[in-house]
Formats: structure tokens, sequence, C-alpha cells
């Protein structure tokens, strides 16, 4: 893992976005999201790009969404509950391409 392309390092705050559901996400810059579509195109399903991320060493799979010009990294609860993740908070994490999805 991590040796698929580029890596992108986000720093920004948890947000929520009351969709179907109410969820916890890492926004990507707009300036992000733009060279990480590029970089993923063929790799796209339904708007959604399957990614790697890693919060403090711990590294998961799970697919950014667009929204509002900008990808959205979802931030599973146990994620979260593990790294004392709030909303508000500011996280840095690391995110790159899941060719494999």
């Amino acid at each position: 893992m991590g040796d698929e392309g580029p890596v992108w390092t986000v720093t920004a705050e948890v947000i929520e976005w009351r969709g179907p559901a109410p969820f916890h996400y890492l926004p990507l810059t707009v300036d992000d999201s733009a060279e990480l579509k590029i970089e993923a195109a063929g790799l796209e399903y339904w708007g959604q790009i399957a990614v790697f991320v890693e919060i403090d060493g711990n590294t998961f799979r799970t697919a950014v969404f667009p929204k509002d010009g900008r990808y959205l990294v979802p931030l599973r609860a146990a994620v979260r509950k593990k790294h004392g993740i709030e909303l508000g908070d500011r996280v840095t994490a690391n995110v790159w391409l899941n060719p494999d999805r």
C-alpha cells in the first residue's frame, strides 16, 4: 500500500454532512480533489474513488466521493473512536488510490 502513485496529505476540520444519515468526513482541498480525479481516471465508479487512508499509523480502505467541488473522506465511527476524533477537530490523514478496490 502506498506504492500505487501519489499520496495526498490532508489536514482539515472534520465536518458532518447529513445526507441519508449523518456522517463525519475529512474534506480534501479543491486543488487536491482535482488532482485526485485526474490520477483516478478509469478508477471512478458512481462518482466514488476507492482509496487507502492513514491516520496516526492506522490504515483503512474507503471510498471518497464528490461534494461541492471537492472529495470527502468518510471517517468511520471505529476510526474516530480509536483516535478520539470529534466533529470540528483538525485531523491530518494521508490518502492514496486503491486501484484494486
